[in-house]
């Protein structure tokens, strides 16, 4: 019987401008630490010279100071993207001195949490807001958990694509039908997202100092020299001792509509968290003067406090939160979220990685897509866990419908599909597709060639420790980005750099006077509505 998958494929092969089809539109966001020479977490601000981190396009900070965050433009050229994410790199590092890129998700060796410096953003109101967002983050998971690094993949089909699907589908094509199937395709990714730590999982291993950071019981070996590690581990980012919020576990968010969807994640904003109301909100610090822990005590403080490894997403415009930009204008993108930073790679992905993403997001598109009710997502979540823990154990089975299937078993059946997607990508006059997935084939048939695999077999076989391969790493990057630009030139950088400050500067003069907690309480009134009860309100006003 032909499956969905290949009668959607052999329509779009119909189509008649295939490159038009296949025009996928990307964007990456990559985070790393700054650390110093010794292989600590850098103490330093934000070099001024990159601009200012609120509002600069490309070169900003996650939850800490130290904490770097890359961002390109949207490409539909891989190579594109590729060199974009290099020049950023190469440009941010004429500016850190004698400060390395720490090349890995998990931290370099961390001792106190007062060594964890919040990422600051100025006085302007929406500065304070980012600030205080990120202390809130400390107080009710602590500082350790939130200087993991990852990679943020980005990704969308063309219109053509679009309005070939509808055409199959037999409906017209409009924003419902867009959000519908993107829907549709995180209901697969949800089934089948295991298979990113499997390939991807890039960290086995961590430095023994992250563990006082972390509140987990997981079992591990030592390594030796400080280092603790999981025999058949893929990624301990995505474990319980990285991003994790147990909290959230009782909002039973789903993906089976964009209503449901926002509708939850917009009650978990205004719900009240008896465990981090005891943190309290506005408290008085040591010096009697009252100051704020955290934006509020709900079970989310906004909605990007939501940890998931992917995420519906349009771009917000001004004022808007995420959830009234999605009911406003349906889903734009999708934000795969799960992928560990690459260490061999100097900017932490590679063009085969994301030649893989594609194939298996457009599997995920391209297939049927049942609902998925909460215990079946939990199913889902408990085979994730499984191969982030144990994913190269050769006897590893996880759940099928209620069966218990080998690991190795099902990857055959995904790949089969991914053979055919590549054939479709390539068209028939190139084959980086069908190569990158030949590649990947390998990982199935022995665990050991995965990125995980890989990492564990150069500690082991060169006595190295989470730090000495890192380091090592760190520095022969260094030098790697030590060259010219390739897509941008040093006129962009400045001009960003010049833009960002002025904006910053703006928004500070502009808030100047206006009260802060008036600003907190517009914001979150606001973030109740819903996009079309928002839109009323400006309009009588």
């Amino acid at each position: 019987m032909q499956t969905t998958l290949l009668k959607s494929l052999e329509h779009l092969q119909s189509q008649t401008d295939l490159k038009a089809l296949k025009r996928i539109q990307r964007g990456i966001e990559r985070e790393c630490l700054r650390i110093t020479p010794e292989g600590r977490l850098a103490a330093t601000t934000h070099p001024i010279a990159l601009g200012k981190t609120l509002t600069h396009p490309h070169i900003t900070t996650d939850y800490a100071e130290m904490l770097l965050e890359f961002i390109t433009p949207v490409a539909s050229d891989i190579q594109v993207t590729l060199d974009q994410l290099t020049d950023i790199h190469s440009y941010t590092y004429r500016y850190m001195g004698d400060e390395l890129m720490w090349p890995l998700s998990m931290p370099c060796f961390v001792g106190d949490e007062q060594d964890i410096h919040i990422a600051r953003y100025g006085s302007s109101h929406s500065g304070r807001m980012k600030n205080l967002y990120r202390r809130g983050l400390t107080y009710r998971y602590g500082g350790g958990m939130q200087i993991i690094s990852g990679v943020h993949f980005n990704f969308s089909v063309p219109q053509s694509m679009w309005e070939a699907l509808a055409a199959e589908d037999g409906v017209a094509l409009d924003a419902d039908y867009i959000s519908q199937r993107y829907f549709g395709l995180i209901r697969n990714y949800k089934r089948v997202c295991w298979v990113i730590p499997y390939l991807f999982g890039a960290s086995p291993a961590i430095c023994q100092s992250f563990l006082q950071h972390a509140d987990s019981t997981l079992e591990l070996k030592s390594l030796g020299k400080g280092t603790v590690y999981r025999e058949y581990g893929t990624s301990l980012r995505m474990s319980d001792l990285g991003y994790t919020n147990k909290e959230q576990a009782d909002l039973q968010i789903t993906y089976n509509s964009l209503t449901d969807y926002v509708t939850r994640l917009r009650r978990a904003i205004t719900t009240p968290s008896q465990r981090f109301a005891k943190i309290g909100v506005k408290e008085k610090n040591a010096n009697g003067e009252t100051e704020y822990r955290q934006l509020n005590s709900n079970i989310l403080q906004i909605e990007n406090e939501f940890y998931s490894p992917i995420r519906p997403k349009r771009v917000a415009q001004n004022g808007e939160t995420p959830t009234q930009a999605l009911e406003r204008g349906g889903v734009e993108y999708i934000e795969v979220r799960a992928l560990d930073v690459n260490p061999f790679s100097p900017i932490g992905i590679s063009a085969e990685q994301i030649r893989m993403l594609d194939l298996l997001l457009l599997y995920c598109l391209l297939n049927d897509s049942p609902s998925l009710d909460w215990d079946a997502q939990q199913v889902t979540e408990k085979n994730f866990n499984k191969v982030v823990l144990d994913g190269r154990n050769p006897r590893l089975t996880l759940d099928d419908n209620g069966y218990d299937r080998p690991i190795s078993d099902w990857l055959e059946d995904i790949f089969a599909d991914l053979q055919a997607l590549a054939r479709f990508m390539d068209g028939p006059d190139e084959n980086d597709y069908s190569q990158t997935v030949a590649e990947h084939y390998q990982m199935v048939l022995n665990p050991e060639l995965t990125l995980s695999g890989r990492m564990l077999a150069m500690m082991r076989e060169e006595n190295l420790d989470n730090s000495h391969l890192g380091m090592r790493l760190a520095r022969a990057y260094q030098k790697e980005l030590a060259q010219p630009l390739r897509y941008f030139s040093e006129a962009d950088f400045s001009a960003w750099t010049r833009a960002s400050i002025a904006e910053q500067e703006a928004r500070e003069q502009q808030d100047e006077g206006t009260s802060f907690d008036d600003f907190l309480d517009n914001y979150f009134a606001q973030a109740k509505c819903t996009a079309a009860d928002c839109k009323k309100a400006s309009e009588a006003s």
